[in-house]
């Protein structure tokens, strides 16, 4: 290779079912700073084509015990719950190296 190794990336995968977009989407982008904060940077947002109010979205997390607390802690669950989620999904995943 070119003499160095690759450190794994963390990401933390999210699928939300939400009743409407436009709502979930306005109280999401409503919480950039407390993302940031905990180290979370949007990587990519993505809707369903057959199902517009099913949301993934993939975040680079640059601590996964911060992250951990973040989408535990009782602010985001209730900021969920406001936003329209109807059920979601969380993964925390990782790169390969051999991909």
């Amino acid at each position: 290779m070119h003499g160095y190794q690759k450190v794994p990336m963390t990401y933390m995968l999210c699928r939300n079912r939400v009743e409407d977009f436009a709502q979930w989407k306005s109280v999401f982008d409503s919480h950039l700073k407390a993302h940031q904060e905990k180290g979370l940077r949007l990587d990519n947002l993505w809707r369903c084509i057959d199902e517009s109010n099913n949301v993934f979205f993939l975040f680079e997390v640059s601590s996964l015990e911060r992250a951990q607390r973040f989408i535990s802690d009782p602010v985001a669950i209730k900021a969920g719950e406001v936003s329209g989620v109807i059920d979601g999904e969380i993964h925390f995943v990782e790169d390969t190296e051999d991909y």
